[in-house]
């Protein structure tokens, strides 16, 4: 079974804040930790979703796997550095700040093993054998039907999916 490594050293973030996100994700299918991690308002959910992305990159074009296939098999957060700081105190003694940093570290593996995306060689020659015509015909309006105000003005229908956000005016 084929597995894809990718770390993050040195981000400057505590590892007991960077583990909270990260049991977040673990052990789940890759796209679906890509949107959970989304929509986290936490510091290290960006990192962590940059460093999720670069693994599925890694994956997709180092070993030609599909990105629907793969979930986070192992996902460590380690300590880094820590940045010495000091501080004065009361009566002319110091105190020290810490300044932690994490080391990331995340394996992929495949659900089904074996399943390969395209070869690159493929996907390019494919590219050379479209052609590109010029002599389409222009697209016509849409065949939506007109609403018509109190005056008589016509108004387009708005496109279906699409909503005002403030309710203000009436369309």
């Amino acid at each position: 079974m084929a597995t894809v490594t990718a770390q993050l050293n040195n981000l400057r973030q505590s590892p007991r804040k960077v583990r909270m996100i990260v049991d977040l994700v673990r052990g789940k299918g890759v796209l679906k930790a890509l949107q959970q991690l989304e929509f986290v308002i936490r510091r290290p959910a960006q990192p962590i979703s940059k460093l999720l992305r670069s693994a599925i990159a890694n994956a997709e074009n180092n070993f030609n796997m599909v990105a629907s296939n793969l979930y986070i098999k192992e996902v460590y957060v380690d300590e880094g550095v820590k940045l010495k700081r000091y501080r004065p105190k009361a009566m002319g003694a110091v105190g020290e700040i810490q300044k932690k940093t994490s080391h990331i570290r995340l394996t992929l593996a495949e659900k089904v093993p074996g399943l390969k995306g395209e070869k690159k060689a493929e996907k390019q020659e494919h590219k050379h054998e479209h052609t590109h015509d010029h002599d389409e015909t222009p697209k016509l309006k849409s065949d939506k039907p007109e609403i018509k105000t109190e005056l008589g003005k016509k108004i387009a229908e708005p496109k279906k999916g699409l909503r005002k956000m403030f309710q203000r005016k009436s369309i």
